[in-house]
């Protein structure tokens, strides 16, 4: 599944000691191997230090560099490990900062710092000359000849590719790193000293995330630690790994031993970004570059522990702060697009089905926070509870109390007689309790919700999410149909956190309690008769299984095109203490059936607003054929 393990790491030093540092540097190696990493970068000038000052014109200090990278070399000798350690470099009668990339007992490459800061606290060029321009260049050490030189080489073993830039590079308009990718890089590594002061940190962490965004790579970043010298400047040695704009792993600074961090990266994820984003790859026609390829071959990535952090929920921000501004913006989001469609049609009503579920319940908090906005009066929401034959006291009572505590014009019809009715009419034996009971009671309060809105010159807002998309859990032309749908990119396990936010956020105390009451409620579609105490048997999770598994299924389906195989080592990662792994495949199984053989009711969606990264709907995000067949992966 293409993972890989790499490290970042902050050796202590000690400014102009070589062999000091080279073994620090080895210490370093041998914790990243018993973590079973591929890779490790070291801070810029790790070798020497970064704060040699004009020691770094003196011979000596070279001479001996090389002797530290040949130590490296040494040590390297059948080890399964990519490094990339820093250490100046004469060619050509001037001097370059460069990152020198060993493996297995050899330098593969040597890449030079393209940009070379010489503004306030930095002065690099009174050593170093900027290597922007070294392209397909060769050097030749005491120890090995023939050695790849530029800043257009890319180190390759099968699908994992490894570019490399020095410090400065990612803080310049366009960074290097930004064509390494272009020509297939997915693991970029930045060598630097970036010293401390006040919020640089802050800084330089939006760097790496920005970065590894755009590029859609992986980031890792490693600095120079607290025994640099102190003369003026104070380094802390900050390690970040970051992924296509996530941040994996980051250290604590300042730290005063050996520091190593370690991350697994997602290859196949990777590609699939760069695959699906048609705008990663135009770019690159408009890029005329030379790129070396230098191959070379791991011996084993496979991950020993597979401590990659996997969470259960991808749809909702494991951050408390994060989920509560989530929360905000969806309902700014959902309600802005109700809005417009409101103002476009010059209508002043809105109709909505009230169940005392979470859908429903989520969509009429959209309206009246639309109404509220648009300084429509609340009594223009026509909310109608429509009991039928699986209606139960609970969800009942909350739908009416709900709707007179948010003061909309509530009105109830009981769509019993009707459906009795139309059983008779297309002799229908009511007490056959199949598809065509429950589908009967779905479209007669469709049908009412339609007319109803014909009636009072309002629109019919939908109220199906996401998950009950995917799994075609809805009766085709009745609740699958509505005017405009606010809720059709929101995953039922998000539904429930923008519930409770509202709950916790934006309510009175008694219409709080109410919205606790609805959450605690079993999602059901009540098509059931009720049991003989009044409660709920047809659960839907139950039937159809667990929607925060679905939702994970969905997640990584659409969002990411991974396999069967990854999608399911995933789940069963992620959920080990929840479910037992053939349960999981069990439900994995059903998702996939259900969502290929429910894709003609996907293609008849009512317009609706996307608010995530994924969305199915027809016109936009995913256009798949109805009678696509789901055997090639299951």
């Amino acid at each position: 599944m293409n993972f890989i393990r790499v490290a970042a790491a902050s050796p202590l030093t000690n400014v102009a000691d070589i062999t000091y540092n080279v073994n620090n540097i080895k210490e370093c190696i041998e914790k990243a191997l018993k973590e079973n990493s591929k890779l490790i970068v070291f801070p810029e000038l790790s070798i020497t230090s970064y704060t040699c000052g004009d020691l770094f014109l003196q011979d000596q200090l070279y001479k001996k560099s090389l002797d530290g990278i040949k130590m490296l070399c040494d040590f390297s000798l059948k080890k399964d490990i990519l490094v990339a350690v820093g250490a100046p470099l004469v060619f050509a009668n001037s001097m370059y900062n460069c990152a020198y990339v060993i493996f297995n007992g050899q330098i593969l490459g040597i890449v030079p710092k393209s940009y070379i800061p010489n503004y306030t606290e930095f002065y690099e060029k009174r050593w170093f000359t900027p290597g922007l321009q070294i392209r397909d260049k060769i050097v030749n050490l005491p120890f090995q000849k023939n050695i790849p030189f530029g800043t257009n080489i890319i180190f390759s073993s099968g699908c994992y590719k490894f570019g490399f830039e020095i410090c400065e590079d990612l803080w310049v308009t366009i960074p290097p790193s930004s064509y390494l990718s272009l020509y297939g890089a997915n693991i970029i590594s930045n060598l630097s000293a970036s010293n401390e002061v006040v919020s640089k940190a802050d800084y330089r962490r939006s760097l790496v995330e920005a970065q590894s965004a755009r590029c859609m790579c992986s980031y890792l970043y490693a600095s120079s630690g607290v025994f640099e010298s102190t003369t003026d400047l104070v380094f802390s040695g900050h390690l970040i790994i970051g992924e296509n704009g996530s941040l994996l792993n980051e250290n604590n600074r300042f730290k005063r031993e050996n520091d190593v961090i370690t991350s697994i990266i997602d290859i196949d994820r990777l590609r699939s970004e760069r695959i699906r984003n048609v705008s990663f790859s135009d770019s690159s026609k408009f890029v005329d570059m030379s790129i070396k390829e230098i191959e070379f071959n791991f011996e084993n990535t496979d991950i020993v522990n597979f401590d990659r952090f996997i969470y259960k929920h991808p749809f909702v921000p494991a951050n408390e702060k994060q989920r509560e501004e989530r929360c905000k913006e969806i309902f700014n989001i959902q309600s802005s697009a109700l809005a417009k469609r409101l103002v476009h049609t010059k209508l002043t009503k809105a109709v909505i089905g009230i169940s005392g579920g979470l859908d429903s319940t989520l969509a009429l908090l959209v309206a009246v926070k639309t109404f509220d906005m648009l300084k429509l009066p609340r009594t223009n929401i026509v909310t109608v509870t429509m009991p039928g034959f699986g209606t139960t006291d609970r969800t009942y009572t909350n739908a009416i109390n709900l709707c007179k505590n948010l003061n909309t014009d509530l009105r109830e019809v009981d769509i019993v007689p009707a459906c009795l009715q139309h059983f008779k009419d297309i002799g229908h034996d009511a007490g056959i309790h199949d598809i065509t009971y429950e589908n009967v009671q779905a479209r007669e309060r469709t049908q009412i919700l339609m007319d109803l809105s014909n009636k009072e010159g309002g629109i019919l807002v939908g109220t199906g999410d996401l998950s009950e998309l995917a799994l075609g859990w809805a009766t085709y032309n009745g609740d699958h149909m509505s005017m405009y749908s606010v809720n059709c990119s929101v995953p039922k396990t998000l539904v429930r956190y923008l519930v409770r936010y509202a709950a916790l956020s934006e309510m009175d105390k008694a219409t709080s309690d109410i919205l606790l009451d609805i959450l605690a409620t079993p999602v059901s579609p009540e098509l059931l008769p009720k049991d003989k105490n009044g409660e709920i048997t047809q659960k839907t999770e139950d039937i159809v299984g667990p929607y925060e598994l679905h939702d994970f299924f969905l997640y990584y389906f659409i969002r990411q095109g991974a396999s069967k195989e990854k999608i399911l080592f995933l789940a069963k990662h992620s959920f080990k203490e929840d479910y037992e792994e053939a349960v999981i495949e069990k439900w994995f199984d059903k998702f996939t059936r259900r969502f290929f053989t429910q894709q003609f009711k996907r293609s008849a969606l009512p317009d609706g607003p996307k608010v995530g990264t994924v969305s199915l709907s027809p016109r936009g995000d995913w256009r798949m054929p109805s009678d696509a067949s789901f055997n090639s992966f299951i």
